[in-house]
């Protein structure tokens, strides 16, 4: 009964407090909807991230009329590919900075807005180098827009749909190659010299979009914390938040971080704390705490292997693994190609709604697990044309098969996680800095990769680079299984106990887990659910 308890000890029997709550107030909280303010923000950020998408899906086409035209040979084809990667670096490094100085708004609006000047670079050169300083100038554009996307996102979200919200980067990043993929065989029936001139020009286009769409976004909440601005932070924390309650708390936490007493309700605060970066490289790579280093260790090693892997070399040299496995036309190798966008873009949709369902952890050990599968059937099967006087079709189809399911493995997990892992588990403080480093990671690998690949299967044929490819992503998946900790609905603020032992984590998040169960008073006792609220003893009260 709701007011008498048995005691275990004998017969009689004690009268407790009367609950009057019906049945109806135990049944489990709905989820709340997903808030629409949040997700139109998260879009808008994320459309940058179609700059470099359709940059790496055009190019791979684009090449291949870029080398008729223009008479170049494979080592400035490998060049003019993976360029733009290192030249992200500059935009990447500068990015933290420039965010933490005039927002991440107008960072927003600043690499659109480079990204347009180096489009039209490219698509009105004359020549080799003139198109190697509009890659240059895309590059930087495309270093910013990658730095600050998940970074902005990831501040705006509420922690019950940041997974879903801040994969949309690396959705957008998806479309943007498909979209250069559709580019590329839209004008490949043009002649060559004006073709592959406007594949790359019309990339101006969505800049334009993009710089147009910001003005209706608001501020991070976050970094107008920093900047002392209270009440514009609490006004975008109210509109992205799922409940009153946890905008509350999430201001609350964001000012903790930012040393502001949690009583100050001032709409304007004089903040003393550093607010432009000073000091944050010291901290992160000078002196870092241990869960600093945890945290720096998790973050440059998923960027890190997720361009090693190999990712680039399929996207961008589609064209050229589809004519080793005996695709010679141009035109079937640019609708192959296609295909691979297409598998790409819904592997990367069905990954966004299982982010915040399934978890990061689950999700990415699956999606490493089916790459290192693929990837190592790909070799082989590439090998054996390679060593066949005669055209092998089952070879053919399982070669074409295995790079779909590639880049679907790839898409689904590996892909979207590592923006959403590495922008929501840096603290407040270094999380501009810590993110960019990431960046100039990613962007390195992928650089050396896209600009080693036709030298390397050269040396070491195509099926011994997927072979190595496949190495890499088998030492991806112990690294992740060992020292990744799972990160799924907790707040940003929360994440400082969740590291700072490498391989020792799993301890610290069985006791948040515990935690928890008993603040939310919601936790399960062989089987029974508890009514009321559960105190230390494990009674109900």
């Amino acid at each position: 009964m709701a007011g008498l308890r048995a005691d275990n000890g004998g017969g009689s029997t004690q009268p407790v407090a009367v609950d009057n709550r019906s049945i109806a107030d135990f049944e489990p909280a709905k989820k709340p909807r997903r808030n629409k303010y949040a997700f139109a923000c998260a879009i808008l950020a994320s459309l940058t991230s179609i700059l470099l998408g359709y940059d790496i899906g055009v190019m791979s086409g684009a090449i291949i009329f870029i080398k008729d035209d223009l008479k170049i040979n494979d080592v400035q084809v490998e060049v003019l590919v993976g360029i733009l990667n290192l030249y992200c670096l500059f935009g990447s490094c500068a990015a933290g900075r420039t965010s933490d100085w005039v927002g991440r708004r107008y960072t927003i609006v600043f690499a659109g807005a480079i990204f347009f000047v180096g489009a039209l670079l490219m698509g009105f050169a004359t020549n080799y180098a003139f198109l190697m300083v509009g890659r240059f100038v895309a590059g930087i554009g495309v270093g910013y827009a990658l730095m600050i996307a998940p970074v902005y996102t990831a501040e705006v979200s509420p922690a019950s749909s940041r997974g879903f919200l801040t994969s949309f980067p690396e959705v957008f990043i998806n479309s943007g190659i498909l979209l250069g993929y559709v580019s590329n065989y839209a004008f490949s029936k043009l002649p060559s010299n004006i073709g592959w001139r406007l594949m790359l020009g019309v990339g101006a286009i969505p800049s334009v979009l993009l710089a147009i769409g910001v003005l209706a976004m608001p501020e991070s909440p976050r970094w107008l914390v920093m900047q002392g601005r209270l009440g514009e932070a609490k006004r975008v924390l109210d509109k992205t938040s799922d409940t009153k309650e946890e905008a509350l708390l999430r201001l609350s936490d964001i000012k903790e971080a930012a040393g502001i007493p949690s009583d100050c309700t001032d709409d304007i605060v004089q903040v003393q704390k550093r607010t432009h970066g000073e000091g944050v490289w010291r901290e992160l790579l000078l002196y870092p705490t241990p869960a600093v280093r945890h945290v720096l260790i998790c973050a440059i090693g998923i960027h890190f292997f997720q361009q090693a892997s190999g990712i680039d070399a399929v996207v961008l040299y589609s064209p050229r693994i589809f004519e080793k496995a005996g695709i010679t036309s141009s035109n079937d190798k640019l609708l192959a190609t296609m295909g691979v966008g297409f598998v790409k873009t819904i592997s990367i949709l069905v990954a966004t709604f299982l982010l915040d369902r399934i978890g990061r952890r689950p999700l990415l050990l699956s999606s490493v697990g089916g790459m290192i599968a693929s990837v190592a059937t790909l070799a082989l099967s590439l090998t054996v044309i390679d060593h066949s006087d005669e055209k092998i079709m089952w070879a053919v189809g399982l070669c074409i098969t295995m790079v779909l399911a590639y880049v679907a493995f790839f898409s689904i997990g590996l892909g979207p996680i590592t923006w959403v892992y590495s922008s929501e588990i840096f603290p407040l403080r270094l999380r501009a800095q810590g993110t960019s480093m990431g960046v100039a990671v990613n962007r390195v690998v992928s650089g050396v990769i896209s600009m080693t690949f036709i030298s390397l299967y050269k040396a070491i044929t195509i099926g011994g680079a997927f072979f190595l490819f496949g190495g890499i992503a088998t030492v991806a998946f112990l690294f992740f299984y060992t020292c990744l900790p799972e990160t799924q609905g907790k707040t940003l603020e929360e994440m400082d106990g969740l590291f700072g032992k490498l391989v020792g984590w799993r301890e610290e998040a069985k006791k948040l887990k515990l935690k928890s169960k008993e603040v939310n008073g919601n936790g399960t006792s062989n089987g029974q659910v508890q009514l009321g609220n559960t105190n230390t003893n494990g009674r109900q009260g």
